[in-house]
């Protein structure tokens, strides 16, 4: 038996913004919702065609954070990863 899902995705719905006098328009609440928009949030702006596409600004955000985490000593990003991830296929085996 297939299982249906009665209420579409927000990637399935064409949601609308209006465009303004001043050219300004404002984003759908489940839009800035799904992608954590707050006031603020940098986006890039690009014409591909007839479509603009609108992205968050990870660079910023990233750049925001840098620095402002220390790992404790003698730890490395690799034994951070590793405790993420698990170990990767090319790590030695510990006994």
């Amino acid at each position: 038996m297939r299982a249906y899902r009665l209420t579409p995705t927000l990637q399935e719905v064409a949601l609308e913004a209006t465009v303004a006098e001043r050219g300004q328009i404002t984003l759908p609440k489940a839009v800035r919702d799904a992608l954590g928009l707050t006031k603020g949030t940098l986006l890039k702006v690009e014409l591909e065609g007839g479509r603009i596409i609108l992205r968050k600004n990870v660079d910023d955000a990233i750049s925001r954070a840098r620095g402002r985490f220390r790992l404790p000593e003698g730890v490395s990003t690799d034994d951070v990863m590793r405790e993420l991830r698990g170990r990767a296929p090319d790590d030695p085996v510990e006994p």
